[in-house]
């Protein structure tokens, strides 16, 4: 076997040349019929429909929640907190003075600037 393919379990044979393994070959030996699957009773394909109706309809509620407008809006609005509080505090929850000072300077100066503006032409 080779570092990537994993050893055959217990009970199976590995097929050469496919890197499957055989089910029924190993430690039982012989080749056993293989028996068909029993057959499922309409009750119990009721309950399965109705299981995956259910989780589907679910599936469906929440991806509808989920691009609604103000909830988008609103995720939007918490990773902006979280990347300002990154920015702006300290792992240990202090706040970093130097770059808030730098964005209320940058504030004052854009803000300065468009006044001026607005003032000598108006």
């Amino acid at each position: 076997m080779t570092a990537t393919q994993p050893e055959p379990a217990t009970g199976s044979v590995a097929t050469p040349g496919t890197g499957t393994t055989a089910p029924g070959a190993g430690a039982g030996g012989g080749t056993a019929a293989a028996t068909p699957p029993a057959p499922v009773s309409i009750p119990t394909l009721e309950a399965e429909i109705a299981a995956r109706r259910d989780r589907l309809a679910k599936t469906i509620d929440e991806l509808a929640f989920r691009v609604k407008p103000a909830t988008i809006l609103n995720r939007q609005k918490q990773a902006a907190k979280a990347r300002f509080a990154d920015v702006a505090q300290t792992p240990e929850g202090d706040l970093r003075v130097e770059r808030v000072a730098a964005f209320v300077a940058v504030v004052a100066v854009v803000g300065g600037w468009i006044l001026y503006r607005r003032f000598r032409n108006g």
